[in-house]
């Protein structure tokens, strides 16, 4: 989908869902922005049974000057006009049916409606806003000359990842660190946010909540509510002395919200959230901070017989049970039953980060599986896999373990991997410096498919785990006993062979 395949409509209308939040009011402004300026005749609409009344959306509209209409449906009937519905799915049931011959669809959540219109639907990112960006960036639109559009597609983002919490697309962090947004407007609205009826709310779940003694999780069930009101529930359970993770989650018309809070290093709320939603939504965020939405549709379908509460409990106590842990540095693995690779002669590409920047810079190193945070020291490397994986390697390893090659390294992957610089928040593309080589074939690795999920503490990152499925395997560097790590299973059926 193309923006410019829609200026041949002289009328647009764009329509938010109802009970709008923040991020389809967002959206829908941005959309707005981009035909008014092609002179198109253009509406934001949205209905429902009720309008806009929270005080931190009467403000959004007030002063990003946001034109949006409450329009009754049955009123509107679009023949020559097109109609998009941002943050929502056209035909869904958090939508209101406006009859319209000329539809398009632009949505984040999981697909509820098998769409027959021009749609664009992406559940891998955490808000409609960010395809908003992509489409007008892809546009040329220069959104930098619009503060107002800038600001309000940063508070989407903000309120539908939970402050932040929940993001883990590379697409969203790249929108949010690149938007001129006004920073007063965004702490006014940050600050106007709680209702006293919402902070009741908060109040009597937290009495409710159930605690499990044996994995030390609190798990706290809520009335609808704005899904800020879930973060902020977490926020003050995760602070509990005697509760190392806990789940807050609410019911809503289309499925259930959730927010997921952790504060020991064997489980990242990342991982938990999207353990949670397997099969039935998206989930994701940060190691201490994450979140995620499971659709009414797949969970009715899966779990028919299942009371909410008890689906939570069984679900993070299976979680708990699932894996084991290795601390790569204390750890003797025992190789006697372990079979040998190497790596095939396939070409992946290297990075000498101290050619870009000077020694001793902190960076951030943003890929499709996450940032890593780390400094550039001396004779470091960075790695980048035949899929895009990246992570870092010492001089000394990497002559020991890789030819230097004069292919061109083509990274046709589905995100970029780049360096942001962060002391300055300069971002540097990857692939303008990236280097073909060879593994040699001397190297040899003791690897093993996992039966058992597993979480491996590397001798190189001793604070963040390595996440191992099962299916996908557990290496040992033959030449260092205590390098174990863990290897995707499609990544290590591509990338080595049995010698």
């Amino acid at each position: 989908m193309r923006l410019q395949d829609f200026e041949q409509y002289k009328s647009v209308f764009i329509q938010c869902h109802d009970n709008p939040d923040a991020d389809t009011i967002a959206s829908g402004f941005a959309l707005y922005t981009y035909f008014k300026e092609l002179n198109i005749l253009v509406h934001l609409v949205y209905s429902g049974r009720f309008q806009i009344q929270k005080s931190n959306l009467m403000i959004m509209l007030d002063k990003l000057e946001i034109p949006i209409e409450y329009v009754d449906v049955n009123t509107l009937a679009l023949t020559d006009e097109l109609l998009i519905t941002v943050d929502c799915q056209y035909g869904a049931g958090n939508v209101a049916k406006i009859s319209a011959q000329h539809i398009a669809v632009i949505d984040h959540h999981q697909v509820e409606i098998d769409q027959q219109v021009n749609s664009l639907i992406m559940s891998n990112l955490g808000s409609c806003s960010t395809i908003i960006f992509q489409l007008l960036v892809e546009a040329g639109f220069d959104i930098k000359n619009y503060s107002n559009v800038s600001t309000a597609l940063y508070y989407g983002l903000f309120t539908d990842t939970l402050q932040f919490s929940e993001i883990y697309n590379p697409a969203d962090k790249d929108m949010r660190d690149s938007l001129q947004f006004n920073s007063s407007t965004i702490n006014l609205l940050r600050n106007s946010n709680l209702s006293s009826s919402e902070l009741e709310i908060a109040g009597i779940a937290m009495i409710r909540a159930i605690y499990n003694e044996t994995n030390r999780y609190s798990l706290i069930k809520a009335q609808p509510c704005d899904p800020n009101i879930l973060g902020l529930i977490s926020d003050m359970c995760i602070q509990v002395d005697n509760v190392d993770m806990c789940v807050v989650y609410n019911e809503l018309n289309d499925g259930i919200k959730f927010s997921v809070r952790s504060c020991v290093k064997e489980t990242k709320a990342s991982d938990l959230a999207i353990y949670l939603t397997t099969g039935m939504g998206s989930g994701g965020g940060h190691l201490e901070k994450a979140g995620g939405f499971i659709s009414k549709r797949r969970y009715d379908a899966q779990c028919p017989r299942y009371h909410t509460e008890a689906y939570f409990s069984g679900i993070i106590q299976q979680y708990c049970e699932s894996f084991d842990i290795i601390y790569a540095k204390t750890y003797d693995i025992n190789t006697s039953n372990m079979r040998r690779y190497r790596k095939r002669n396939l070409p992946v590409g290297y990075v000498i980060p101290e050619n870009i920047l000077p020694i001793d810079t902190p960076i951030t190193i943003r890929t499709l599986e996450g940032d890593l945070d780390t400094t550039i020291v001396n004779d470091m490397y960075i790695m980048i896999g035949i899929q895009g994986e990246v992570y870092t390697n010492t001089k000394e390893k990497f002559e020991r373990s890789y030819i230097l090659s004069e292919i061109a390294y083509n990274l046709n992957v589905p995100y970029n991997p780049t360096i942001k610089n962060r002391l300055n928040g300069i971002i540097i593309p990857l692939n303008k410096h990236v280097r073909s080589c060879i593994p040699s074939g001397e190297v040899y690795i003791y690897a093993n498919a996992l039966e058992k999920s597993i979480k491996i503490f590397t001798q190189w990152n001793e604070d963040k785990y390595m996440l191992g499925n099962i299916g996908d395997y557990i290496a040992v560097r033959s030449d260092d006993i205590h390098d174990i790590y863990v290897i995707e299973k499609e990544i290590f059926m591509l990338t080595y062979e049995e010698c």
